[in-house]
């Protein structure tokens, strides 16, 4: 069977094994045949843990059990034992507007001592037109009901009306800070040196430049590229025990790409001029050392958004497989890696269709997995667990 002929949508779990071979001139995964689940596929549990949201876009939960949740709108929440609360937080320069707004969310590796989180956010002029993307650091309050501003890491990422605007946030083991940023729709910017948009960027958490990023020895914001040639970036993940960083990106009319992050790799997307979005997502031809994605949808499209590696004993078959959520197919892929190649998909069916589409993922501690819906109203905060063996 070809996945671009279409992506499974039942209720039950299904398999696709994928060759790891990449067919010549592209970075498609060939696909083979639909099988039914492993036996030991785990059994999972889907809890709604915070309802009413309008448009949630990331979720993160802090070492003492709080979890964040960003609405695109401006509405930063937490939710505990206490219950669901807005956060107070100064976002008066929030601009909101096609896909801009409120958007990725990650709590510092050092939140014990600092009390840090980030957020990436769009920001508007005085006149209310859009400025900038950009990513801010603050301090929250022991109570999880303020967060304070307390300085900018990066800004100057380009927005035009809004769409493509990223803006996925993820630390890395070294505790620098990786974005993954959009081309903000206009063409120059993916293979722009000097641009951020289309890009991942590493920075430090002080938005200082790391001295072993591939390009730091370049003079203004292009030092903090750390890939380029991208079109819009939407999940980014750490694999456990390597290191190695994955990524999901929207493709156009064809293949959103799942990709290897190497620094300094250019992933091919080249819409110029103009904004061309019949061009290749990885263009080969006029980028040979362009990197071929570890796997991409053909046509027609998923939407792919947040990723994140699954850990623990629980997971069962599915222990090291990288989950990323859809928001076309309504659902969550796990995907079977081995090295830097895609080996096998399978769907979690108690996520099928049941709760719309689905926008971000983050495994907290004790291996469960926190997805967010992103419907535009009644959307959600779901806590997924598995049990191994129990299917």
């Amino acid at each position: 069977m070809d996945i671009r002929g279409g992506i499974v949508s039942t209720l039950s779990v299904f398999v696709l094994l994928l060759s790891a071979c990449a067919p010549e001139g592209g970075g498609t995964v060939a696909t083979g045949e639909r099988l039914g689940a492993p036996a030991d596929a785990p059994a999972l549990d889907v809890e709604v843990v915070v309802d009413e949201l309008e448009l949630a876009w990331d979720v993160a939960r802090t070492p003492e059990g709080t979890v964040l949740v960003t609405e695109r709108g401006g509405r930063l929440l937490a939710h505990d034992e206490q219950g669901t609360r807005e956060v107070a937080a100064d976002l008066d320069d929030l601009f909101v507007g096609s896909e801009a707004g409120l958007m990725g969310l990650e709590v510092s590796p050092d939140f014990g001592r600092t009390r840090e989180i980030f957020l990436c956010h769009a920001t508007r002029t005085g006149g209310g037109r859009p400025q900038d993307v950009r990513v801010t650091r603050w301090r929250l309050d022991e109570g999880a009901a303020a967060a304070e501003r307390t300085g900018t890491v990066v800004d100057g990422l380009p927005i035009s009306s809004g769409r493509h605007s990223g803006c996925r946030l993820r630390f890395l083991p070294d505790g620098t800070l990786l974005v993954g940023t959009g081309d903000a729709a206009q063409g120059a910017n993916p293979q722009d040196p000097d641009s951020l948009g289309g890009k991942t960027l590493r920075l430090h958490p002080d938005g200082t430049v790391p001295e072993d990023n591939p390009f730091a020895d370049r003079d203004g914001p292009g030092a903090a590229v750390h890939t380029l040639g991208h079109r819009n970036v939407q999940g980014l993940a750490v694999q456990p025990g390597t290191g190695t960083v994955w990524s999901a990106e929207h493709g156009p009319g064809t293949d959103d790409e799942i990709n290897v992050l190497e620094p300094g790799a250019n992933y091919g997307w080249d819409p110029a001029p103009g904004y061309d979005e019949s061009v290749p997502m990885t263009d080969l031809e006029e980028f040979p050392d362009a990197l071929p994605a570890a796997w991409s949808s053909g046509r027609p499209t998923v939407a792919l958004s947040g990723a994140a590696f699954l850990e623990g004993d629980q997971w069962g078959a599915w222990e090291g497989a990288l989950a990323v959520a859809e928001l076309k197919n309504t659902g969550v892929g796990v995907y079977r890696v081995e090295d830097t190649a895609v080996t096998g998909l399978t769907r979690m069916a108690e996520l099928e269709n049941d709760y719309g589409r689905l926008r971000s993922l983050t495994l907290d501690d004790e291996g469960a997995l926190w997805v967010t819906t992103s419907n535009g109203d009644d959307d959600a905060v779901l806590r997924v667990t598995a049990s191994a063996g129990d299917s």
